[in-house]
């Protein structure tokens, strides 16, 4: 989309071309070098700079992203946590987000849910040997991009040697259908198997077109990833088991990544859900995010 008024004509040195997007904490921007290189550019929303824990927040992101690279990931380029207005600058991966993709064109079929889910593996991979734990994998964060997925957006990762952070009391960080039970309960504590739930939870999203835990309410969703059982209904067979394995409420029961990715490489090829199956998961229980 075409850059608005009011947004700078550059960023760190950084000719700014168009808006990729904006959300709550800050837009992002599509930007380029003087080399010709072109990056995407977070750039905090002004009423953020000025609160501190916010900022010591974003600090903790740029360094966490630092620490991570792969193939499955978007690497920082340059950052700047102490401007006035704080951005930070990744590779540009052209690509939709996943959420996109789904409401565009449908559940994904067997073939991509496996490519999909491969990538995930690789560069949870990556992330957790790093020592991070991302805590918010959701379809926004995800980019499909022609080589493979990527994983974007470590705003409220946690390297397991950075600083604890007061929660303010009431204030959930993440995306409760997209969560782990253990990341609503003692968001401080979670480990790897975290991102494990939330994968799970991720491929339950591509192959029937909303999450297994799916509410027009925030609570209610996080009451149903604590306490009930997930929906799979449109969730192809072969995947099906996969998915129950990753939405165990207790960390201890979900596949390790090593297995996991043993898994998805066994899975044959099946078709996407039909419309009619993706249209009524997603009228009985809400729309997708």
């Amino acid at each position: 989309m075409p850059l608005a008024t009011g947004d700078p004509e550059s960023i760190g040195g950084y000719a700014l071309l168009d808006r990729l997007g904006a959300g709550g904490m800050g837009v992002v921007y599509l930007g380029r070098a003087a080399s010709g290189r072109q990056v995407a550019i977070k750039l905090v929303h002004e009423q953020y700079a000025q609160d501190e824990e916010f900022r010591t927040r974003f600090r903790q992101e740029v360094a966490a992203a630092r620490r991570v690279s792969g193939a499955f990931t978007a690497p920082v380029v340059d950052a700047d946590p102490e401007a006035d207005r704080p951005w930070m600058a990744t590779l540009y991966v052209p690509g939709q987000t996943l959420s996109e993709v789904v409401r565009r064109n449908g559940p994904l079929s067997g073939r991509e849910l496996r490519t999909l889910g491969l990538g995930l593996v690789e560069a949870l991979r990556d992330i957790h040997r790093a020592g991070v734990v991302h805590r918010d994998l959701k379809p926004a964060n995800i980019l499909m991009a022609e080589d493979g997925p990527r994983v974007i957006d470590f705003g409220i990762s946690r390297a397991v040697d950075s600083q604890t952070l007061t929660v303010t009391i009431g204030r959930v960080l993440g995306t409760p259908p997209f969560m782990s039970p253990e990341q609503l309960r003692s968001p401080r504590d979670v480990t790897g198997a975290s991102d494990v739930f939330s994968l799970g939870s991720l491929l339950v999203y591509a192959a029937r077109g909303s999450s297994p835990f799916e509410s027009d309410s925030p609570y209610l969703s996080g009451y149903q990833v604590m306490y009930e059982h997930p929906t799979l209904e449109g969730v192809p067979e072969p995947l099906r088991p996969v998915a129950e394995r990753c939405l165990a409420k207790e960390p201890e029961a979900r596949p390790e990544l090593d297995e996991l990715h043993r898994m998805l490489r066994e899975l044959s090829d099946f078709p996407a859900a039909s419309p009619s199956a993706a249209d009524s998961s997603a009228t009985a229980h809400g729309p997708g995010p």
